[in-house]
């Protein structure tokens, strides 16, 4: 599938949100879109400040802002698409990455943005290589997962795929092995060795785990303690890969 803009640019909509965008000299703001019947002062101000920093601005239908923003609720008339540096699609990621030692995590069904958004957050913060996002059965990168990701969202290095069997075909493809979460696995998350090229199959709130891995292994719970919510779970394998990596440089 050929990239597309939202391959590129994560949308955000709302006054406040374009507001706040604009303000931010860290992002770098590709648009703006306007719909044509809005109006009022807040508005003004994002006409004002985009005139300022030569932000381009477009004007078009309230349906066709609507439809971009991909809510038909909350957009207040006014989109605007944010470069994501880090964002593109799996199978370019792939190519460019070739045979470089890699660690990713795949969502698999993954549906609670706030879940969606720390997941984000703890990668980018151990230096994973990517998280694969599918757009079936995940939320995409709205104001719901930015905000639960502190903003981390636009820097994080996302990885868009079709559906999160897509995602599992191209990265065995690749090389890569793929491993699950599970409580019943007898190897330990701490213990086990994992391959140069490694990606993660983190499960749904609901039904788990939907693709097929090639290893599972399970994190040590003491205390009666029967499982972590996934986001919880994403970050403890997180900073084990990271604790490895620091270990393996000497750092």
């Amino acid at each position: 599938m050929a990239a597309s803009p939202r391959d590129r640019f994560i949308t955000v909509y709302g006054r406040m949100p374009v507001l706040e965008a604009l303000r931010d000299p860290a992002l770098s703001i590709e648009k703006i879109v306007i719909a044509e019947n809005a109006s009022g002062r807040s508005l003004d101000e994002i006409r004002d400040l985009a005139k300022r920093y030569r932000v381009p601005v477009e004007f078009s239908t309230p349906s066709r802002v609507k439809f971009l923003a991909g809510n038909g609720k909350h957009d207040q008339g006014v989109i605007a698409d944010i470069v994501a540096p880090r964002m593109g699609r799996l199978e370019e990621f792939l190519e460019w990455r070739g045979s470089r030692p890699t660690k990713l995590f795949v969502l698999d069904g993954v549906t609670n943005p706030s879940n969606v958004g720390m997941i984000l957050r703890s990668a980018t913060a151990a230096g994973l290589d990517g998280v694969v996002l599918p757009r079936a059965g995940t939320p995409h990168v709205g104001p719901l997962v930015i905000k639960a990701s502190a903003g981390v969202a636009f820097a994080a290095p996302i990885l868009n795929a079709d559906t999160s069997r897509q995602a599992a075909d191209l990265l065995r493809a690749a090389g890569y092995t793929l491993y699950g979460l599970s409580a019943d696995a007898p190897a330990s998350l701490f213990d086990a060795r994992f391959a140069d090229s490694a990606a993660f199959v983190l499960g749904g709130e609901t039904d788990g785990l939907t693709v097929p891995t090639d290893e599972d292994v399970a994190i040590p719970m003491w205390g009666g303690v029967e499982s972590l919510n996934v986001a919880a779970a994403a970050t403890v394998v997180a900073f084990e890969i990271a604790r490895r990596e620091i270990g393996s440089t000497g750092a």
